[in-house]
């Protein structure tokens, strides 16, 4: 079990039974006075496609087994589930994965940039949302190359809004990415694509 404060992933193989997992979930959080929110699992099947929709069509990992509860979900082919901050599923597409991190960026430099935000301000508000909110995901998921472009256009966007000069005057794209040193005496860069 890999437990992250409020988020647990359970494994199971075709042999567990759900109902075993509920009894020792029951006696954890009796032991820890704590409440397991049945409501809100998920089930993602994994194994070979027809085992995977078996277990959608069916509600259940083996013909012996009771059928999973109607409130507890079972992911489809194509969809998506988070756990941890990442997206797992089968067949899943850049989209659905960023889709989210995208809008939540827009949004806040959009917020932003009711501020009127200097040139300064508008490089430091980049390599925060921008950078800071794409990290993790990036780390988890990977950064496709689609989504970085995406990325890229924001920024030139976000950079140069309301503005009289364009990206070709003195202020260069690569200046406004240029390090700002931290309080810790170290770099801030902006995100890397590894």
């Amino acid at each position: 079990m890999n437990l992250f404060a409020d988020d647990t992933t359970v494994f199971l193989n075709e042999e567990d039974g759900l109902e075993d997992l509920e009894k020792i979930l029951d006696n954890w959080c009796m032991a820890l006075t704590a409440v397991f929110n049945i409501a809100k699992t998920q089930i993602l099947p994994i194994g070979k496609k027809e085992y995977r929709l078996r277990i959608i069509m069916d509600r259940r990992a083996s013909p012996d087994q009771r059928q999973i509860p109607e409130h507890i979900h079972i992911a489809m082919e194509d969809e998506a589930i988070r756990t941890l901050g990442a997206w797992y599923g089968h067949n899943l597409h850049d989209g659905v994965v960023w889709a989210n991190q995208l809008e939540k960026i827009d949004e806040s430099l959009e917020n932003w940039n009711k501020s009127n935000p200097t040139m300064d301000g508008r490089k430091k508000i980049i390599q925060m949302v921008i950078g800071g909110m794409s990290q993790y995901l990036t780390q988890v998921q990977g950064m496709p190359k689609s989504v970085e472009k995406k990325l890229k256009k924001r920024i030139r966007q976000f950079l140069w809004a309301e503005k009289k000069i364009s990206p070709s005057s003195s202020l260069s794209e690569r200046k406004a990415w240029t390090p700002h040193i931290g309080s810790s005496g170290r770099p801030c860069e902006p995100p890397r694509r590894t």
